[in-house]
């Protein structure tokens, strides 16, 4: 805030004066010496002529990232199908979030449920095998290399119709729990 206001050629005391707080004050907030209520931190950066989003620019560059590295994914099998976490599964409101594993079908092996649906979408790439996608009343053939998105709402499953193990990342939003796609 201090180069901005620098740049503007406006002084402490004129920031303070039409903000209605004290030079003191603008002068640590810019200083990063004290964390300003909302409310004086907006009537500065109306005085400034600030857009807000640039207020929190910085935090904005600043985020958690996640890795899960080989050695430590969850692993969940059920019969023929094996999953492998690939993303942490960690519910934040207001952010969009994502579920994604590696999944592994043995020949004649299937996950889904042709009875129920579940909110949001799904995308998938097969990077391995041959795929049967059944989704509601049609069927679609993969094969290695193909993508499918869809909205999981409608009952589905993903079926293994090749001889060898069906191997795919699958990415489910709104998350699911592990044990289903």
């Amino acid at each position: 805030m201090r180069a901005v206001r620098e740049r503007r050629g406006v002084t402490l005391k004129q920031v303070a004066g039409r903000a209605g707080v004290s030079e003191s004050l603008v002068s640590q907030i810019e200083r990063n010496k004290v964390s300003p209520s909302i409310d004086t931190l907006l009537s500065i950066a109306d005085v400034l002529g600030v857009d807000y989003e640039y207020l929190f620019s910085d935090y904005r560059k600043k985020g958690k990232v996640e890795i899960i590295r080989t050695a430590e994914r969850s692993v969940t099998r059920d019969g023929l199908v094996t999953m492998s976490r690939l993303s942490v599964r960690e519910e934040i409101p207001g952010e969009h979030t994502v579920e994604a594993f590696m999944l592994e079908v043995a020949p004649k092996g299937q996950t889904g449920d042709l009875e129920y649906g579940h909110a949001g979408r799904e995308f998938g790439i097969i990077l391995d095998g041959e795929a049967e996608l059944l989704y509601g009343d049609d069927t679609y053939a993969l094969a290695k290399g193909d993508t499918v998105s869809f909205a999981s709402r409608i009952p589905h499953i993903l079926k293994n119709r090749g001889k060898a193990t069906l191997k795919a990342v699958w990415i489910v939003s709104p998350p699911r729990q592990a044990s289903h796609k």
